[in-house]
């Protein structure tokens, strides 16, 4: 006799992100059904890959958003899992530490046997994607309107999403003024190599996007300032947008609900080699929201996933948890508008590849495909 919906235990993921739905897809295929229910928990009935994003709120003419926005109905195995669309803002976990529930702002309840968190990052500007469904494509249309009616455009910070979306905003807008101020002496950040920073440098500045190195615009002002002072005293004077382009921050706030060591600083998870948090055994964590010294990017999510799926079946077994992350080697491709862009691989001691590469892998169609596929389209 099969078990009701009740008597299983249920596996929730929060967030359906690269990671959490790499997870989940994973847990959906390896998970007895009769026994549990895989439930993902994200704002959306569709997840957004966040890379296409520096393209869609600049221009609407390769219609992206009519196939990146991907529904999440073909990610499980035999349909063994469910999406709950809702929003987390609490965990209560378990005072013996066997299982827990989350309570999302509706006010529903979702008990949890393992809980594993992906919560992902929050962005700035115009890479702040509202999380209800009928508040992105205001947004993207917002930002696209943005664009189009300035004339002089600021972008503060050179890391992948200041010099992506530089890139973007040249194709669709050719005759802009486009100026991208920078704390470093380089554009992304020391991780990458001075030859792959100077390339983007180069193509950036061959299609006539002004840089400003070590230079911080510490506010961005509000809509229909003209002008903008940088902390140094350098003036922008015809500046009539400025865009934050910074790098996100972990989205953990719920996550302070356990209470305890649970978060660094700076809001990461913190997590043993085995993606467990410090002080409880049945919460994992992946993707960008972890304390680990690597750089927070897509390119990451199959080692995370693989290291949580396996811990989490071994939890549900009442097995050792052995399966520890050792670490990423790091890749990065960005674009530079839909012709070009540099990659860099951190394999072999480093190597750069040009324009052809980023082209024939991200800058024509933004990965979208490659997106698609990953949730079973």
């Amino acid at each position: 006799m099969s078990k009701t919906t009740s008597e299983k235990k249920n596996v929730v993921i929060v967030g359906a992100g690269y990671s959490g739905t790499a997870v989940a897809s994973g847990l959906s295929a390896k998970l007895d059904a009769e026994n549990y229910n895989v439930i993902l928990i994200n704002p959306r009935s569709f997840a957004i890959s966040l890379p296409v994003c520096v393209r869609i709120v600049v221009s609407g003419e390769q219609k992206l958003e009519e196939t990146s926005f991907v529904p999440l109905d073909r990610l499980y195995t035999n349909d063994n899992g469910e999406t709950k669309v809702g929003v987390v803002s609490r965990i209560e976990q378990a005072e013996d530490g066997e299982g827990g529930a989350v309570l999302l702002t509706s006010g529903e309840r979702v008990p949890y046997a393992v809980l594993v968190l992906a919560s992902g990052s929050l962005w700035n500007g115009p890479m702040n994607i509202p999380l209800p469904e009928d508040e992105v494509m205001p947004h993207v249309h917002l930002w696209r309107k943005k664009f189009e009616q300035a004339q002089n455009i600021v972008l503060v910070g050179g890391g992948a999403v200041g010099v992506e979306l530089a890139g973007e905003l040249r194709d669709t807008h050719p005759t802009k003024k486009i100026t991208i101020v920078h704390g470093g002496s380089q554009l992304l950040n020391p991780t990458y190599p001075t030859k792959m920073c100077q390339g983007l440098e180069e193509r950036l500045r061959t299609r006539n996007v002004e840089l400003l190195f070590n230079e911080y615009i510490d506010e961005i002002p509000a809509e229909g300032t003209i002008g903008v002072i940088t902390r140094s005293g350098k003036v922008l004077q015809n500046a009539d947008l400025v865009v934050n382009t910074r790098g996100p921050r972990p989205n953990t706030e719920f996550i302070t609900s356990i209470g305890g060591d649970t978060l660094n600083g700076q809001g990461f998870v913190k997590v043993k080699s085995t993606f467990q948090l410090l002080a409880h055994e049945n919460i994992f964590a992946a993707g960008d929201i972890i304390e680990w010294n690597e750089q927070k990017q897509a390119a990451k999510t199959k080692a995370h996933s693989e290291v949580v799926i396996a811990n989490v079946l071994s939890y549900l077994a009442d097995a050792p948890t052995t399966r520890e992350y050792k670490g990423s080697t790091e890749v990065i491709i960005v674009s530079v508008g839909k012709n070009g862009g540099m990659a860099y691989f951190g394999y072999f001691g480093g190597f750069t590849l040009g324009d052809w590469f980023a082209k024939l892998i991200k800058s024509k169609n933004m990965m979208v495909p490659m997106w698609r596929k990953w949730l079973g389209y």
